[in-house]
Formats: C-alpha cells, sequence, structure tokens
C-alpha cells in the first residue's frame, strides 16, 4: 500500500508539473514573434511599440496611419521589416538543418555547411561581385554554385559503393576546401579598393542590404523545409539511431538521407544567399533544443526554429543598437556562440 500511495503521489506531482512544461514550451515558439516586435522599435531612430503596431497595420486599415510620421513609416515597412523577417527567417533555417544533419549523420559536431554548401555559395557571390553584378545577381549566384558544390560532393560519393555516408562527408569536406580556395583566388584578383571590400564584407554575413525582394525566395525555402522536418519527425528519430534499426523498421535510410540532404541544402543555399555566410547557429542551437526540450525530433524541430529565429534577431539586435558601429553578423555570432556552445557542454555532460 505504501509503496502505490507513493507511486500516486509520483504520478500526481509530474501531472502537476507537466502542464507548465507545456506552457514553457509553447513560450518557446511564441519567442520570435514578440522579438520581432521589439525589435521594430530598436534603433538609432527609435519608435515607440503603438506606432510600430500602427505603421504594421496601416496598408490594411489605412486610417491608422494618422499620428504616425512619415520617417517611422518607412523605418518600420520598408527598412526595418524586411531585414527583421530574414533575420528571423535566416536563424530558423540554419537552426532546422543543423537539427537535420545532427540526426542522420548521428554527430554533434556538424551542421549543413558539412557538404561544401556554404563554400561554394561564398564563391559564387564573389564572382558575381567581381563581375559586377546587381544584388538579384550575388544571390543567383550564391544559390546555384551552394547547390553546384553539394551535387560536386553527392556526385563524388557515388564513385564508391561502400560507407557511402563517410565518403560524402569527406567529399563535402574536400569540395568545400576547393571552393574556399577559389574564393580565395577571387579575392586575391578583385580591386582592392572596390571589389576586395565588397566581397570581403559579404563573405562576414550580414543583414544591411537586404529587402523585400529577398524574402520570397527565402520564405519559399524556409517554411516548405521545416513542414517537411515536421512531416518525418519520427523517420529523423529512426535514423538517430542507426540504419540498422531504420531498416529493421522497413525504412530505407539512405533514400531518406538523400531526400533531407537535398532539403537542407536548398535551404542553406536560400539562407546564404540573403545573408552571407553565418555560421555556428546550425551548431549551437540544436544542443540548446535537446536541452530544454530533449531528442525527440516532434518537439525538436519547432524548438530549434523558435531558438535560431531567437537567436539570430537577438544578435543583429546587438549588431544594429549597442555597437558604435554595424559588425557582420558573422562576427557576433561566432563571438556569442562558441562560448554558449562550451557551456552547453559543460551542462549536458551524459551526450547529446
Amino acid at each position: 500500500m505504501r509503496v502505490l500511495r507513493l507511486r500516486g503521489l509520483r504520478r500526481s506531482a509530474a501531472s502537476t508539473r507537466f502542464p507548465w512544461r507545456d506552457v514553457g514550451y509553447y513560450g518557446l515558439l511564441a519567442l520570435p514573434f514578440v522579438l520581432i516586435a521589439v525589435s521594430l522599435t530598436l534603433g538609432l531612430y527609435g519608435i515607440s511599440i503603438e506606432n510600430v503596431l500602427r505603421a504594421l497595420l496601416s496598408p490594411v486599415f489605412p486610417q491608422l496611419a494618422d499620428g504616425v510620421s512619415s520617417t517611422e513609416l518607412t523605418l518600420v515597412l520598408r527598412i526595418r521589416l524586411p531585414r527583421i523577417l530574414s533575420a528571423a527567417l535566416i536563424g530558423a533555417t540554419l537552426a532546422s538543418t543543423g537539427v537535420a544533419f545532427q540526426g542522420i549523420f548521428k554527430n554533434p559536431l556538424v551542421d549543413s555547411n558539412l557538404l561544401g554548401v556554404t563554400s561554394g555559395a561564398g564563391f559564387g557571390a564573389a564572382l558575381a561581385l567581381l563581375l559586377g553584378g546587381t544584388a538579384l545577381l550575388v544571390q543567383g549566384f550564391a544559390f546555384g554554385f551552394g547547390l553546384l558544390a553539394v551535387s560536386l560532393a553527392y556526385a563524388g560519393s557515388r564513385l564508391y559503393s561502400t560507407a557511402p555516408m563517410i565518403v560524402l562527408t569527406l567529399m563535402g569536406i574536400l569540395i568545400g576546401s576547393f571552393f574556399a580556395s577559389l574564393t580565395s583566388l577571387m579575392k586575391y584578383v578583385a580591386d582592392p579598393l572596390n571589389t576586395l571590400p565588397a566581397i570581403t564584407f559579404w563573405l562576414l554575413g550580414g543583414l544591411t542590404g537586404v529587402t523585400w525582394n529577398s524574402i520570397p525566395m527565402l520564405a519559399l525555402f524556409a517554411v516548405a523545409g521545416s513542414i517537411f522536418f515536421w512531416l518525418v519527425r519520427w523517420r529523423l528519430n529512426i535514423l538517430s539511431l542507426g540504419d540498422a534499426e531504420a531498416t529493421t523498421l522497413g525504412m530505407n535510410p539512405n533514400r531518406l538521407k538523400l531526400v533531407v540532404i537535398v532539403c537542407a541544402t536548398l535551404m542553406t543555399a536560400a539562407a546564404v544567399a540573403v545573408g552571407g555566410v553565418i555560421g555556428w547557429i546550425g551548431l549551437v542551437i540544436p544542443h540548446a533544443g535537446r536541452m530544454l526540450v530533449g531528442p525527440d525530433h516532434k518537439r525538436l524541430v519547432p524548438a530549434s526554429l523558435a531558438l535560431g529565429a531567437s537567436f539570430l534577431l537577438l544578435i543583429d539586435n546587438i549588431s544594429r543598437t549597442l555597437l558604435p558601429a554595424e559588425v557582420p553578423l558573422g562576427i557576433l555570432t561566432g563571438l556569442v556562440g562558441v562560448p554558449l556552445l562550451v557551456v552547453l557542454l559543460r551542462r549536458s555532460r551524459t551526450g547529446w
């Protein structure tokens, strides 16, 4: 009787705690939307939250624009909103692809840059800038060469029938190094007064030149890819156990891995094409997500999307407001991400 009573107390205590855990989980999912609203008020020209809301609703309800200056309307709708939305989308994209890659490779030290997509996109952007292309051409070249890099890595891995994932990883590293060398060559031959600074600044990552034209492609791949990862969440759980378990349960692990890699590559290429090379998000955020919600992809994928978006929004706010000059996001994510990952690894001693 005493044992049964103790078990009943434990169940009641667990049921009491469970709603609070759900509240924290849904609060985490709502965090990016709160940060988006707060971020719109921040900048060298501060805007009240009331005027921000009025400006956001003014395209639908024009009468709400009364009392909001034209400067505030321009800042909110044409400058800050596309930049902030792109920061949230890029952060969520890189975080979710990091979760997917760590799951299929069963390795906590990989992210979406493993197969050379970032190096390929960097070379494409550098080539477009060297040719004097427009911002749209730079994004197109970055996206196309990012896909080309992963395609070459996959084609190279097909030359060997044994250990396909290991060979694919090796080919990704080789292709990434090759495109990184080509990027260095572009920087070497570029005009040191005009083109070289533009290439260097783009490779450091940033959202200064983002406009509404950049949002549709980024949103399309980010939303579609995230929905796909959610739909195959239980398959990602099985892949995390190993290929043998997946085959036993009737799955084709190699085919699913290929589909996940293609989806993650498209998402990463779109993110890099808009924001440049922004590292560490796909490596750090999945670890934070596992600490908060566990390894189940049913919760890990949405949590990582929210954490990635929130993380890059905070980094972008620091870059825009707290520093005297705007620092490229790739620098700040490294400065913040490395200590954060060390802390996460220290606190999570039971493995990933």
